[in-house]
């Protein structure tokens, strides 16, 4: 049985505001030891249940936040940016029987900590076919398509109720409950591994291949903070602008989708002006 971890780091216990994620602050070189623990505690739970190969795939902003040292050694990491599926980079060799979304949170426009879809703050919203996106339904919905479950979330309590809709056999663990964008009520490190190896243990029966989910076309939306990102994005081909801040585009399947996704948001960081956006 091998398991991939998708890691991103907003949802990982203890953090709560911009200095806690971003590489090179004080406050990130901390979170990352709580933000390795949340991790490694997955990845012993995987090996309690019974998982023979774990690999963990670094899914936050430079893709170089967790601390190699301190994982279990029977772990293995990929890290490092410019990946093929980026968040999910693994899942499609074949031999992956199951995923976890650890540290994960809720998209943008929506309630939750550090609450975000790929770009902190330009964009204000994603829709994929009418249902408002985070990363984990979009990232769920690139999986189905290799037969992948998600048998386990972690991150705050909203990003577990947006699990719920995405991957409702999933195992659910919450590391802190929302207050605001920038506040929370934080469980210790210790307690969140506890309770994310023991949910990681019980997920490994979940880790079972199924059919392939062939569900397009998919169409995604892009709602911005200006327009002159919406206009900037239909750099990309087959993306075209509706509205003054909005834009869309149709993938026949999600994989050609989160690609896509990944060139719109690019093309997009790379028109944000440092001071008016």
């Amino acid at each position: 049985m091998k398991i991939l971890v998708s890691a991103d780091m907003e949802g990982a216990t203890g953090v709560t505001w911009p200095a806690d994620v971003l590489p090179g602050t004080p406050q990130w070189e901390r979170c990352r030891t709580l933000f390795t623990s949340d991790v490694n505690a997955a990845v012993l739970g995987f090996l309690d249940g019974g998982a023979d190969e774990v690999l963990i795939n670094e899914a936050h902003w430079t893709m170089r936040n967790l601390l190699l040292e301190q994982l279990d050694e029977r772990a293995q990491m990929l890290t490092g940016r410019h990946k093929t599926l980026s968040m999910v980079e693994g899942v499609q060799h074949g031999d992956v029987d199951g995923i976890a979304f650890v540290g994960y949170h809720t998209g943008a426009g929506s309630e939750g900590v550090l609450a975000h879809t790929y770009l902190a703050n330009s964009i204000t919203g994603v829709w994929l076919n009418g249902t408002r996106a985070s990363e984990g339904l979009l990232n769920a919905h690139v999986v189905a398509e290799y037969g992948v479950p998600v048998v386990l979330v972690t991150g705050d309590d909203l990003t577990c109720v947006d699990a719920d809709g995405y991957a409702p056999e999933a195992l659910k663990v919450a590391v802190k409950d929302h207050v605001s964008r920038y506040a929370a009520v934080c469980r210790t490190p210790a307690r969140t591994a506890a309770d994310i190896r023991s949910a990681a243990r019980r997920a490994t029966a979940l880790a079972v291949r199924r059919d392939p989910v062939r569900g397009g076309p998919y169409t995604v939306e892009l709602e911005f903070d200006a327009a002159h990102l919406a206009m900037a994005a239909t750099v990309v081909p087959g993306t075209e602008r509706f509205g003054e801040r909005k834009v869309a585009y149709t993938s026949e399947t999600m994989y050609e989708g989160i690609r896509t996704f990944k060139a719109v948001t690019t093309v997009v960081s790379a028109a944000v002006e440092e001071q008016y956006g």
